[in-house]
């Protein structure tokens, strides 16, 4: 997978300036994953959203514009053709890097278990129309070094 130019930049800066994702969550007001998706371009900020990650980032005001656009989202070449489960890998082409990206923040280089791993799903009422909620707990495994 390629990352664009500008996430590369977004991403630097970041690190150059010790900023975390959830540092941007308190100065956007956003969740962290969302701004983790804006800036690996897998969504578009409102103009607002992004002066305020720009600033935060101390770039230059250019970016705005391209942070405003909308994205072109997870291309990949195979792809799911059960609706159900298509949506689940539509969720990880968007939001994939931004969640790897959250979880190497908080707990360093590693994987999510899918051995040591519960998954639960609810349904929740809501007056705009029931919910499908997905909760997915999985050990951390750190990569080992050798």
């Amino acid at each position: 997978m390629s990352i664009p130019e500008i996430t590369q930049k977004l991403l630097t800066t970041k690190k150059e300036k010790g900023l975390t994702f959830g540092d941007l969550e308190k100065i956007l007001r956003r969740d962290e994953v969302w701004i983790a998706s804006v800036i690996y371009r897998q969504a578009s900020a409102s103009e607002e959203e992004a002066k305020l990650l720009v600033e935060a980032l101390g770039l230059d005001a250019s970016y705005v514009k391209e942070l405003t656009e909308y994205p072109l989202k997870g291309l990949g070449p195979i792809v799911p053709t059960d609706p159900l489960i298509y949506r689940f890998y539509e969720i990880m082409q968007v939001y994939g890097m931004p969640m790897k990206a959250v979880i190497h923040e908080k707990f360093g280089d590693g994987i999510m278990s899918a051995i040591d791993f519960t998954l639960d799903i609810e349904k929740e009422e809501d007056p705009k129309g029931e919910r499908v909620k997905v909760v997915m707990s999985g050990k951390f495994l750190p990569y080992k070094k050798w």
